[in-house]
C-alpha cells in the first residue's frame, strides 16, 4: 500500500501560482511513476501531468498546460510536486496525485493504483 496526500490549494487570483505537494508514505516512493490529475464537477478526472520514479522523464496534458505547470519529484523526500504559474480561472479543480508501478499509460485514470485525497484549487478571475 501507498499513502498519498496532497497538499498546498487553497484559493488565488488569476496570473498567481501555486505549488501542490504529495507526500507519500508506505511503499518504496522511488519505485513508482507519478501522476496529477484534477477533476471539476459533473466531469471525469482529467490528467495533468506525470513524472517517471526517476524523474528523468515527465509528461503533460497539453498546451493549456504545458509551459504553466511544472511536475517534479524529490525522492529523498518521499514527495511529487505540481508547481502552477499563471493559474488561470480554468484551472479551478480538485487536484488530485496518484501513483503506478506501470510504466506506461500514464495519462489515463486506470493506470493507477493509488490515489490520495485531492486538494482544492481555486482561481478568481
Amino acid at each position: 500500500q501507498v499513502q498519498l496526500v496532497e497538499s498546498g490549494g487553497g484559493l488565488v487570483q488569476a496570473g498567481g501560482s501555486l505549488r501542490l505537494s504529495c507526500a507519500a508514505s508506505g511503499r518504496t516512493f522511488r519505485n513508482y511513476d507519478m501522476g496529477w490529475f484534477r477533476q471539476t464537477p459533473g466531469k471525469e478526472r482529467e490528467f495533468v501531468a506525470a513524472i517517471t520514479w526517476s524523474g528523468g522523464s515527465t509528461h503533460y496534458a497539453d498546451s493549456s498546460v504545458k509551459g504553466r505547470l511544472t511536475i517534479s519529484r524529490d525522492n529523498a523526500k518521499d514527495t511529487v510536486y505540481l508547481k502552477m504559474n499563471n493559474l488561470k480561472p480554468e484551472d479551478t479543480a480538485v487536484y488530485y496525485c496518484a501513483a503506478t508501478l506501470r510504466a506506461y499509460g500514464l495519462r489515463t485514470t486506470a493506470a493507477y493504483d493509488y490515489w490520495g485525497q485531492g486538494t482544492q484549487v481555486t482561481v478568481s478571475s
